[in-house]
C-alpha cells in the first residue's frame, strides 16, 4: 500500500513555478506570469513559457526540497517566492505546492539490485 511506511516508495509534491515582479524593476528577462511545473524529477513548459536559464540554475537546488513534506516551521515549507540570483533584478519566482504523486524506490532508482522497470515505461493505468 502506498501509505505503509514499510512500502518501497515515497511521495513528491507537483510544483507550480511562476515568475512574478518585485517592488523593483526586472533587468534580465522575466515576464510575469509564465511558468513551468515540476512533476517528479520532469520541468514542463507549456508552449510558449520561458525562462532564463540563469534563473533556472539558481532555483534548480531549491526545487527538490520544495518537492518534498517538510517541518511546518521550516523556512522551505512557509517561503515561496524565490529572488532572481541577480542582484540587481526585482523578478521572483513563486514556488507553489500542488497535489502529492506516489513514486516507487524501485522505479527510480539506478541501483542494479533494487530496479524495475521505470516509471515512464510503465503502461498507464485504466481510469
Amino acid at each position: 500500500m502506498q501509505d505503509d511506511p514499510g512500502s518501497d516508495g515515497f511521495w513528491l509534491y507537483d510544483l507550480l513555478v511562476e515568475t512574478t515582479i518585485g517592488d523593483r524593476t526586472a533587468v534580465c528577462r522575466h515576464v510575469e506570469g509564465e511558468s513551468f511545473r515540476v512533476e517528479g524529477e520532469l520541468l514542463i513548459f507549456d508552449e510558449g513559457q520561458k525562462v532564463s536559464m540563469y534563473a533556472l540554475a539558481g532555483l534548480l537546488p531549491l526545487l527538490p526540497a520544495k518537492q518534498r513534506d517538510t517541518s511546518p516551521h521550516d523556512w522551505i515549507s512557509t517561503d515561496s517566492e524565490i529572488a532572481c540570483p541577480d542582484p540587481h533584478c526585482g523578478g521572483r519566482f513563486r514556488i507553489t505546492r500542488g497535489e502529492k504523486r506516489w513514486f516507487s524506490h524501485a522505479e527510480t532508482t539506478g541501483l542494479p539490485n533494487a530496479r524495475d522497470t521505470p516509471y515512464w515505461q510503465k503502461p498507464k493505468a485504466q481510469e
